[in-house]
């Protein structure tokens, strides 16, 4: 495996964590519709909230976030779009980017935004 794909496993198992210890229940994990995913699916209060996860080793380059650009926000539409749909979601739904910086868990900061317009 690329050292860049475990750097993001690493990222997401860390996300997951983070948001369990918030009070999330996961869901999915990696979730694919054909080419398309969504790297974690929680459910938290009246929400079904997928989350999109970035990590980088440190942000000198690119922050996390500017990663994610109009091609994946409408991948991530139409996956969202199919996952609500196949699961019949009755549940309000949001989306969130969480973004890490730092390769261990002792030393990296973590952006979590809530509720982000995905349109």
């Amino acid at each position: 495996m690329a050292v860049h794909n475990q750097i993001g496993k690493w990222g997401e198992e860390y996300a997951a964590k983070y948001l369990e210890n918030k009070g999330y229940y996961i869901l999915e994990r990696d979730w694919h519709s054909g080419h398309r995913d969504v790297d974690i699916i929680a459910h938290y209060g009246d929400d079904i909230v997928f989350v999109e996860v970035k990590t980088r080793r440190s942000d000198s380059f690119v922050d996390p976030l500017q990663a994610i650009d109009y091609n994946k926000l409408h991948n991530l539409r139409i996956a969202i779009d199919h996952y609500v749909k196949s699961h019949n979601i009755n549940l309000n739904v949001r989306f969130d980017v969480i973004s890490i910086v730092g390769l261990n868990e002792s030393d990296c900061r973590v952006n979590h935004l809530e509720d982000v317009n995905l349109f």
